[in-house]
């Protein structure tokens, strides 16, 4: 699927990109139906056709909508080669997130799963001493 800005997708209306990574592309884009910002991850329509790049797109799509916490963005939507996720203002995490010392990245496999890395990002502060 080629963006640009305008473009719509459904009731999403691309505003700007966002970042690229190997299986896609991440967009800014408006809800128009809800009147709210969100992020649209898209499959590179090079992969769209690939059934093992659409098996992982899907794994990921229920992987996030298994998980709810506060700083883990929500799933809004889904369709064939792109989920609409909850935007987050902010800048987007490069190399190693521990400056502080309170974030940490787990890359880890699930077992039950396929080999399909899945990247947690946990922001973490230590409890003060009594």
């Amino acid at each position: 699927m080629t963006l640009t800005i305008g473009t719509r997708i459904g009731p999403y209306e691309i505003v700007s990109a966002l970042g690229a990574g190997g299986m896609g592309e991440v967009w800014k884009a408006r809800d128009t139906r809800l009147s709210r910002i969100v992020a649209i991850k898209v499959l590179r329509s090079q992969f769209a056709t690939e059934p093992d790049r659409l098996r992982r797109f899907e794994e990921e799509a229920r992987a996030i909508a298994g998980l709810n916490h506060q700083h883990i963005c929500q799933i809004y939507d889904v369709g064939p080669g792109y989920l609409v996720l909850e935007y987050i203002e902010g800048a987007s995490p490069r190399g190693p997130l521990a400056p502080d010392g309170q974030s940490f990245v787990i890359n880890s496999v699930p077992e039950e799963a396929s080999a399909s890395p899945i990247t947690v990002i946990l922001n973490w502060k230590p409890r003060s001493s009594p």
